[in-house]
């Protein structure tokens, strides 16, 4: 995959992001640092809405890779940084944003949110990223 085709993929990826949480729940994911703390209780509201279904295979899938993607392309358009494609296991390829020698596992994070700790906060992450940048 491409550069330019991974950038593109993740900004549609983002799109749907911001799409798809408008038409399930009415909320505007803006594009602004601010909204990110949106994500964190988006994808728990998934959860709410759809009960166990929003968390078979497919549909973690799904969101963690859409709202990583809109996690990162705030902090792209924010900060900098290029999308990575990591196939070094071809039975787990992954998507990190690379910014000032460090990599981004914004779909990671989501995943722990949604999967494994609802405490875990999507906006603390993106904010340490933040931060990390300009040191």
């Amino acid at each position: 995959m491409t550069q330019e085709e991974i950038t593109a993929l993740m900004a549609d990826s983002a799109q749907n992001a911001i799409n798809t949480t408008r038409e399930e729940f009415q909320l505007t994911l803006d594009g602004s640092p601010e909204s990110i703390a949106l994500v964190d209780d988006v994808l728990l509201s998934w959860i709410d809405r759809y009960k166990d279904s929003a968390l078979e295979d497919n549909m973690v899938f799904t969101l963690c890779n859409i709202y990583g993607a809109y996690v990162g392309e705030v902090f792209r358009h924010r900060v900098g940084g290029n999308w990575h494609y990591d196939v070094s296991d071809p039975d787990a390829p992954y998507v990190v944003l690379e910014y000032a020698g460090k990599s981004y596992a914004f779909a990671g994070i989501c995943y722990q949110r949604l999967v494994n700790d609802s405490q875990v906060s999507v906006k603390h992450y993106f904010d340490q990223a933040i931060g990390n940048s300009v040191q």
